[in-house]
């Protein structure tokens, strides 16, 4: 049971705090509006990816819950209020619709997203390895896994930046939605 703790209670605190978060955002964002929910938790996106950006092979279990929970806290704040403001523009009728459409795209973008990062995260690691004057050391191995991760970590930051900036531009919709 600690075995299986170590390997997947991390995710734990994280994914419970997004599953709370939900109904909060939901009214902050009745209130609000989109923009001023969605766009500070795009912010604490970027700054738990730039800091995964900076993990390194000693890096403790606690500065990963840390990161991964901040992470959950941003997703909290944007993910289903990104969805909801974004099937507030059809008309009513079309909903279904853009569900469906939502969902398929969802999955392709899911794995087109995996394979994209695990390819990337596999480049970095072989650049690394490489260069590395002892690539068959199992410390160099590890340090080639941390350089590809954090090749990865850098490029989602850079990507949830963007998403922020672009975040600014979300509208509220109209209310006869």
């Amino acid at each position: 049971m600690i075995a299986l703790y170590n390997k997947y209670g991390l995710l734990m605190p994280g994914s419970i705090l997004n599953g709370m978060l939900m109904p909060v955002s939901g009214k902050l964002f009745d209130k609000f509006g989109p923009r001023l929910v969605i766009v500070p938790g795009l912010f604490l996106i970027a700054i738990s990816l730039w800091l995964f950006a900076g993990i390194d092979s000693d890096t403790t279990q606690g500065s990963v819950l840390f990161n991964h929970i901040l992470l959950f806290l941003g997703m909290s704040f944007v993910v289903m209020l990104a969805q909801t403001t974004g099937f507030n523009q059809l008309p009513r009728h079309q909903v279904p619709h853009g569900t469906a459409i939502y969902n398929t795209l969802q999955q392709i973008a899911g794995g087109i997203g995996i394979a994209l990062f695990v390819g990337i995260m596999s480049s970095g690691a072989n650049r690394y390895l490489h260069h590395s004057l002892a690539p068959t050391a199992m410390h160099e191995r590890t340090q080639s896994m941390v350089s590809g991760l954090q090749t990865v970590f850098w490029i989602e930051f850079i990507l949830a930046i963007l998403i922020l900036v672009l975040g600014w531009f979300i509208k509220k919709p109209p209310e006869h939605n």
